[in-house]
């Protein structure tokens, strides 16, 4: 006894102990998310219920030829090219109903603030994030909780078309930095694109007092990841789910294929740049679902049906290129704060984050 009580000392001391190995080959992580895409047009793409009379009738123009085909599988092809190809290939896409396999936000609010809260946090907070007002988040996301690591500190950052996710991610306590909404590039150093960003955002002002246009969010993100190698970023993209809201269907599904057109960019720079080569996970979901017929499906919220019913994709080196998941199963949105400290090979820092999702690990 006395020689086992000696041995677990010198083992607590480090002597004769070898530390475990870290079983992932991820070092970086892309989590994004696309506001109100619904699963509907992820796996079926094109909704035939709103091809005749919300903007893509042929007398509107060629949106017909653009998004519309008989068969399910090729409409979702010609709205997300990429996810299509290259993410079914060598990634994983959870959330096809069809099948049994299900993605399901776990607060009842169903709308954007408590839909981002779960996602990043790990947890729903019903009792506390009841509206998308701009209070800073009383929780912790999972990307404050890196920040503050001495390992991550300085290499996270975020970006976002709506102008509530400094609130969010509490960037004042949290030390994230977040451009989001109107915010500009800031700093001594900015590139010539990031000038001209600027600039075109002064210029060019969308149709929402607090969403800007998705492609000032994506290309301030692409400039940054450039400049200054983040380890952790999160993107959050928003046109779908304002289209949507203003009953514009046809721009509803062309904010979807150009968000597909970013993740692609984003992929394609993962992986041509060494830093992030096949040591990167993309981990990608939405905020909520939204209403299925004519007359709902422009909104989401408790009193709106099929509104918790969303979906999640990744692509990575420690995740099985499974491709569409057909298997029945129910995944939640919670589980993606402690399934990307999994990934970096870290102990979550507290016990409120949910279940990991064991598809998207070694």
């Amino acid at each position: 006894m006395k020689k086992m009580a000696i041995l677990l000392i010198l083992m607590g001391l480090g002597f004769g102990y070898a530390p475990a190995q870290k079983t992932t080959q991820t070092e970086n992580i892309f989590l994004i998310t696309v506001d109100g895409l619904r699963w509907q047009e992820m796996f079926k793409g094109a909704d035939s219920l709103f091809v005749d009379d919300t903007g893509m009738s042929e007398s509107l123009g060629s949106l017909l030829k653009e998004f519309w085909d008989t068969d399910p599988l090729n409409r979702r092809e010609m709205l997300m090219p990429f996810t299509w190809s290259t993410l079914e290939e060598k990634g994983q896409l959870h959330g096809n109903r069809t099948y049994g396999n299900k993605v399901d936000l776990r607060n009842n609010m169903l709308f954007s603030y408590p839909g981002y809260n779960e996602i990043l946090t790990g947890s729903a907070d019903d009792e506390r994030i009841t509206s998308n007002a701009k209070n800073n988040n009383p929780n912790t996301t999972l990307l404050e909780h890196l920040q503050h690591m001495p390992e991550y500190k300085g290499k996270v950052m975020a970006f976002g078309s709506w102008d509530v996710f400094p609130y969010i991610i509490n960037e004042d306590r949290s030390e994230v930095p977040v451009n989001a909404g109107f915010d500009m590039a800031e700093g001594p150093n900015l590139t010539e694109a990031e000038r001209m960003i600027n600039r075109m955002q002064q210029e060019i002002r969308g149709p929402w007092a607090g969403v800007r246009l998705d492609p000032f969010t994506h290309h301030f993100a692409m400039e940054a990841i450039k400049k200054e190698a983040p380890k952790v970023v999160f993107i959050a993209y928003g046109e779908p789910d304002d289209w949507a809201h203003d009953n514009q269907y046809d721009e509803y599904l062309h904010s979807i294929k150009q968000f597909d057109a970013y993740l692609k960019d984003l992929w394609d720079y993962i992986q041509s740049t060494p830093q992030y080569k096949n040591k990167t996970t993309m981990i990608i979901t939405t905020d909520h679902g939204r209403g299925v017929d004519k007359t709902t499906w422009t909104g989401h919220g408790s009193g709106i049906p099929r509104s918790r019913e969303v979906w999640i994709a990744a692509i990575g080196p420690d995740s099985q290129p499974f491709g569409e998941v057909k298997k029945e199963a129910v995944l939640y949105p919670a589980m993606i704060a402690r399934t990307v400290f999994q990934l970096l090979a870290l102990p979550y820092p507290d016990g409120d984050a949910d279940a990991v999702i064991s598809d998207l690990l070694p």
